[in-house]
């Protein structure tokens, strides 16, 4: 599943506050990123059509059918995709040879890497 950011906003709060009603959504959405309430009920529109949203009576609650985790994995397997050919070991190279890790950030994958043999 594809979100863009705009539906990944409304997913942002859902993950972070559970259920919602969509004039909930919207009030939380003026308040962080100046969003109408057209535009936010237009976005929720989006997800539910993209089955990433659960809509329900009465006032319009909203529940995630994706958790925050699954379209992390699958836009990282996108990433990977376009850019590395598919294969994180060239994704963690790129990284490494970017001068903008810290130590820690280094000693960090290096553990997870460890944990994970």
């Amino acid at each position: 599943m594809k979100l863009f950011d705009s539906e990944l906003k409304v997913m942002e709060v859902l993950w972070r506050e559970g259920d919602l009603t969509a004039k909930k959504i919207s009030d939380i959405l003026k308040e962080e990123v100046g969003w109408n309430m057209n535009t936010t009920y237009t976005v929720i529109k989006k997800c539910v059509a993209k089955e990433a949203i659960q809509r329900s009576e009465p006032n319009f609650m909203c529940h995630a059918l994706v958790s925050k985790e699954e379209v992390q994995q699958a836009e990282t397997e996108e990433f990977l995709g376009r850019f590395f050919n598919g294969s994180p070991d060239l994704l963690f190279a790129s990284l490494l040879n970017s001068k903008k890790m810290s130590k820690e950030q280094v000693q960090k994958l290096a553990q997870m890497i460890s944990e994970l043999k």
